[in-house]
């Protein structure tokens, strides 16, 4: 991708782009790390008005976000290698979750999408149009868990379409991934009722498939998009802003906490911690 091509990203997201009037004298750098005017650093207005020969990217660098200096004694146990005791709710280990050989993957997904599609554990079934499988390619080594199926996706039958989605294409984009190359999902399959946050008992009948999901593709790494699937994965009720900059464990699997899109399009100047959680999953990404 072009330094073009990444700037309208970070434009389509709201987020200021500060590049030099002039060739900067150092490569490497973010968009995002400077902000002061006294190195003649100006910000940009338009795309015609951009020297982004410069412009950076966090594909083979990028910066982690410092954790919360104010977090407390109490989360520690959501810390990375605090999480690994395979009892723990939706924790189970990667040796327990190993997939399918490549010969009968696909069988195997064939066969949970149908048991989704079927599945009646839940008064959920009664009032939806269709069951919200996942979508994505299926070697993702990215793995993007959200909360439940809204009005869009219960119609479509595919998780994060409409406004919201369109944003998270954006944010994917502006750390260098397509849409195509990660696997999306949401813990329940189906849409609760005015799109209300789910209920403990909707999330335990999905839970088994989430699960399913995660042994099958074996990702490298999960975002957990949003507060109410970030506080259902780590079983915990800590608000996000006290979860996001932070690496979990989920099982063996490493897990960062990213704002939803939804709550983005709702609160617009929230956009760039969004993009400062997106370089911390990067970076942790990278350090695998």
């Amino acid at each position: 991708m072009d330094a073009a091509a990444r700037l309208r990203y970070l434009q389509a997201m709201d987020i200021d782009v500060w590049v030099a009037r002039h060739p900067p004298g150092v490569c490497g750098r973010l968009p995002s790390d400077d902000f002061a005017d006294a190195d003649g650093r100006q910000p940009v207005t338009t795309l015609a008005d951009a020297d982004v020969s410069g412009l950076a990217y966090p594909q083979t660098s990028a910066l982690p976000v410092n954790p919360s200096p104010d977090a407390e004694a109490a989360d520690e146990r959501l810390e990375l290698g605090q999480a690994e005791d395979a009892d723990h709710d939706g924790c189970a280990s990667t040796q327990e979750l190993r997939g399918p050989g490549p010969e009968n993957a696909a069988e195997a997904w064939q066969s949970l999408q149908h048991s989704v599609a079927v599945c009646r554990a839940c008064a959920l079934c009664e009032t939806r149009t269709q069951t919200v499988f996942g979508v994505g390619n299926k070697q993702a080594t990215w793995m993007l868990i959200g909360e439940a199926p809204g009005q869009n996706e219960d119609l479509q039958g595919e998780p994060f379409v409409g406004k919201a989605g369109q944003l998270l294409n954006e944010m994917l984009k502006a750390i260098g991934l397509q849409r195509e190359q990660v696997y999306i999902a949401n813990m329940l399959k189906c849409r609760p009722p005015n799109n209300r946050d789910p209920q403990a008992e909707e999330v335990a009948a999905c839970h088994d498939f989430l699960q399913r999901q995660i042994q099958l593709l074996q990702p490298k790494i999960l975002l957990a998009v949003g507060r109410i699937a970030a506080q259902n994965l780590l079983d915990t009720q800590q608000p996000l802003s006290r979860l996001r900059g932070k690496q979990y464990r989920l099982g063996d699997l490493p897990l960062v906490v990213v704002h939803h899109p939804a709550y983005l399009l709702r609160s617009p100047l929230e956009k760039a911690k969004a993009w400062e959680d997106l370089q911390f999953a990067w970076s942790v990404y990278q350090s695998l």
